[in-house]
């Protein structure tokens, strides 16, 4: 089958018998061209099967209007929560987005900056593997003047913009509240503390337990891919220890969520026998029972205004300040899987 030619801005003029000036003008509704004129054009364009040539546009201005996203996974209902907030932001700004995923690879990850960088983003939004270190993988957007903005997994000693909540105070008031709940013996169930939130996240379960008293016992820290895997593994961890831990503090709500699943399948009761407090305020939270204590964490608003700021640069609105860090309010949500005193 024959491939059908592509039509022109020329093709327009002609079938209409005007320049092809002022066929350019009234495709991009210039107000200089008669309400009348514009009209034909439009209908003449429809008619004729035209297609704006955005690339051939986007050469021309040395802009492609595209804004790159690189994440570490798809299937968190955190992540998916801050596209929805980086896509509400570029749409409103007449941005598109470019999605790439690491898979927690670093290797993956510095193919994925090439690739988009080699596709001439505008800018770019960036949340850094488990394997990640440093950020020289990132060095030609920097050399181009690309502005890169990083949320939540970030390299905190960068000079970079950098979206994240608190993730110290929230490990640290996570913990506090299931020693305020008579727990003594707490496992905190994470991911590799090279990475940022994981560290933070283990420093304040670290001095909460120090400001109590509480003596640290590496024994009780299960470090973990956070999958479904290891919420099974570490229930079957918990059931061996001995003393066995009475409370639990989890970076993450699905495997907290099948950690209590696992555990009450062995016949332990939850909040009674363990407390359980977990991480994201992810929607499983709500549908578990008992309902999961977690830390709210607001990904569409971490989304929101880590695109807003980009964009906001790129449209000269504003500049982005390379050593600012932007944190967003994360508090603890309180529901029945910790309340041992309730009970």
């Amino acid at each position: 089958m024959e491939t059908k030619k592509e039509v022109t801005i020329y093709d327009i003029a002609q079938k209409l018998a005007l320049s092809s000036s002022t066929v350019s003008r009234g495709l991009q509704g210039n107000p200089t061209i008669n309400l009348k004129t514009r009209e034909r054009i439009q209908e003449a364009a429809r008619e004729l099967g035209y297609r704006h040539n955005t690339f051939a546009s986007s050469l021309r201005k040395q802009k492609t209007n595209t804004i790159g996203v690189i994440i570490h996974e798809l299937s968190s209902s955190f992540i998916t929560s801050v596209l929805a907030g980086i896509e509400k932001v570029t749409s409103e700004t007449g941005y598109d987005i470019l999605i790439a995923h690491s898979s927690e690879s670093f290797e993956k990850e510095a193919a994925n900056a090439l690739n988009l960088f080699h596709k001439r983003v505008d800018g770019l939004i960036a949340s850094l593997s488990l394997q990640t270190k440093g950020l020289d993988h990132f060095k030609q957007f920097e050399e181009k003047g690309i502005p890169v903005v990083y949320f939540d997994r970030v390299e905190e000693k960068s000079d970079s913009v950098k979206v994240v909540i608190d993730n110290y105070r929230s490990g640290y008031q996570a913990t506090q509240h299931l020693i305020d709940q008579g727990c003594e013996r707490i496992v905190l169930v994470t991911a590799n503390l090279q990475r940022n939130v994981y560290d933070q996240r283990h420093k304040g379960y670290k001095d909460a337990l120090f400001d109590n008293g509480i003596p640290f016992n590496s024994k009780y820290v299960l470090i973990k891919d956070l999958s479904e895997q290891c919420g099974i593994e570490a229930a079957l961890q918990i059931i061996k220890m001995r003393p066995m831990p009475d409370g639990a503090f989890f970076t993450n709500d699905f495997s907290a969520a099948v950690c209590m699943k696992t555990l009450k399948e062995h016949g332990l009761r939850i909040p009674e026998d363990i407390a359980i407090v977990g991480f994201n305020n992810d929607t499983i939270g709500k549908i578990i029972e008992p309902q999961l204590t977690t830390i709210n964490y607001p990904g569409s608003e971490m989304g929101e205004v880590a695109a807003r700021h980009l964009t906001n640069h790129l449209r000269g609105l504003s500049t982005l300040d390379n050593t600012s860090t932007i944190v967003i309010q994360s508090d603890l949500i309180i529901r029945k899987s910790s309340l041992k005193k309730a009970t």
